[in-house]
């Protein structure tokens, strides 16, 4: 029986992630993926700031950003009455050459290390596929799936299948990591039950290609055109789109036609090539828990949701950088009971946070088809009615491209291994507040050299200590213990206005442990940061 470290169910995005960054932290594991190759459906088509924050910590940031859409091009979404007719309202947003120039020039926290990114998963799986195949330290295997598993005291046994030919296979680790997707095998050998609504409601995606001059001559270049009949996405600004469409009144799913959808939304013929179509359902659903013992979930298996905001991948990549250093920790034999159990605590808390965002973000557009329905034929033939409409969209709001609280402001506010100080962390879904709360991601600041604090950060604990002498007591206890630290210093006071503190313990996901000037019991302060 062949044995590995850590073997994780599920080739996706997540499961990808999880490898590559295990592999950063020295890690050998086996990644086991059903499909014989990587998706060919475009799902997600935004990766938000912080997911970009962890390919960068994860080494593929740069290839990643060479598939993706121009760096030129905007991230606006408009919403219109069809191709052929009326723009009633734009939200307008940075291209990510914008973006940068706004992270260098605002430099006070309140920015995020990376700008986000415009790509579908088409062309994100690859890059990660070609990624991990390079790792030495990751046996990456299409093919083959994961059936179930028997954990123990000293670790799981996995039962695997190999899809083209059915022969079974048995492997032993000493975690698994379960991201499988929304039918996660994993998910249902712990027996965990999802939580939440399912079926919210169907949708039927045409994905196309197509260089018709319809798609961009009226309105010019945005990421989502968006109708009563549904959004077209610009998967790349070329040729490449994808159509999510509602379902007319008393239309089965399975009598849906792609080119009556196609049709109905731009309001014309043109001219495209039908790539794939089909339904299919989203689902607001959180797992009750996200795993026991060795096993755990990330991505799909552990939470579903609409696509309304983008966080299903961009949560599961969350998830990933979590479950990869705790499994770290634990290998190295430094983890206490509560490590591994926290991966529940802090994932599962925003996996229920973003599950509400992206329920909120579909009520407002609910809304916005209201009034489509509202104003109806007048839409077509009157320029009052069609400011007025568009006035009220801008009005609702696009929550769900501006939630920059949800994508980067979450703190683990009830983690057992973040040392709480009693100080509340901002708890708005829309706005980025920096802050040094202890259970926070780490604000990102460039040094006065150019340099950005994030790239100096230790690939596990790192000590930060700003404007005074790094503790030694704390450096000592490490010592001690085993710990792996980094030690800063940067001698820069503006860092101290910024953080509002002189000293800070990061952990391996950027994640605030510890705050404070000094620290009376450094042994029992890091304990606490490794679960014990």
């Amino acid at each position: 029986m062949q044995t590995v470290p850590v073997l994780i169910a599920g080739g996706g995005p997540v499961g990808m992630t999880l490898a590559k960054l295990l592999a950063g932290f020295g890690v050998r594991c086996m990644l086991v993926e059903r499909n014989p190759t990587t998706t060919q459906h475009p799902k997600m088509d935004i990766t938000n700031a912080r997911s970009m924050e962890i390919f960068r910590q994860a080494g593929v940031v740069d290839q990643l950003r060479e598939v993706a859409v121009a760096s030129a091009n905007n991230f606006d979404v408009t919403w219109i009455t069809n191709l052929v007719g009326h723009e009633l309202h734009r939200f307008r947003y940075p291209s990510v050459d914008e973006w940068r120039t706004q992270i260098r020039a605002t430099n006070n926290g309140s920015m995020p290390r990376e700008a986000p990114m415009r790509v579908s998963q088409v062309e994100i799986e690859p890059v990660l596929a070609t990624a991990i195949k390079a790792e030495p330290l990751i046996e990456a295997r299409w093919g083959i799936g994961f059936e179930s598993c028997v954990q123990d005291a000293e670790g799981v046994t996995a039962t695997l299948r190999h899809t083209e030919s059915g022969e079974i296979e048995t492997i032993r680790c000493q975690y698994l990591a379960g991201c499988d997707g929304g039918a996660s095998n994993v998910r249902r050998s712990l027996g965990i039950k999802l939580e939440g609504t399912a079926a919210v409601m169907p949708r039927f995606m045409t994905h196309f290609r197509s260089t018709d001059p319809l798609l961009t001559q009226r309105f010019g270049q945005a990421w989502h055109y968006q109708s009563g009949f549904g959004t077209i996405i610009a998967q790349n600004d070329i040729d490449i789109w994808t159509l999510q469409s509602r379902f007319p009144p008393g239309m089965a799913p399975e009598d849906a036609e792609p080119h009556a959808m196609l049709r109905a939304f731009a309001g014309t013929d043109f001219e495209y090539e039908i790539l794939v179509a089909n339904h299919w359902t989203p689902h607001l659903l959180v797992a009750e828990r996200y795993g026991e013992g060795r096993v755990w979930l990330a991505g799909d298996a552990a939470h579903q949701y609409i696509p309304t905001g983008g966080y299903g991948m961009n949560t599961g990549i969350g998830d990933a950088l979590d479950v990869a250093w705790k499994f770290a920790i634990a290998l190295r034999g430094l983890g206490g009971p509560r490590l591994l159990e926290s991966i529940h605590t802090e994932r599962h808390a925003i996996g229920l946070r973003n599950r509400a965002g992206s329920a909120r973000h579909t009520d407002i557009r609910i809304k916005i088809g209201e009034l489509y329905a509202h104003y109806g034929e007048t839409l077509h033939s009157s320029e009052a009615a069609r400011q007025e409409c568009g006035a009220k969209i801008g009005a609702l709001g696009n929550g769900e491209n501006e939630g920059w609280g949800i994508e980067y402001g979450y703190c683990y506010s009830a983690s057992p291994l973040i040392h709480h100080d009693g100080e509340a962390a901002p708890d708005d879904p829309f706005t980025y507040t920096p802050t040094t709360v202890p259970g926070v991601r780490l604000p990102s600041v460039f040094l006065a050299d150019g340099t950005a604090l994030y790239d100096q950060l230790g690939p596990w604990f790192t000590l930060l200590a700003i404007g005074m002498a790094p503790s030694e007591a704390i450096i000592r206890a490490a010592r001690r213990m085993g710990v792996p630290l980094t030690v800063l210093a940067p001698q820069e006071a503006r860092l101290t206005e910024i953080y509002g503190t002189q000293m800070l313990l990061i952990r391996p996901d950027q994640h605030i442990a510890w705050r404070g000037t000094a620290c009376a019991e450094p042994e029992v302060m890091l304990r606490q940061a490794l679960g014990w």
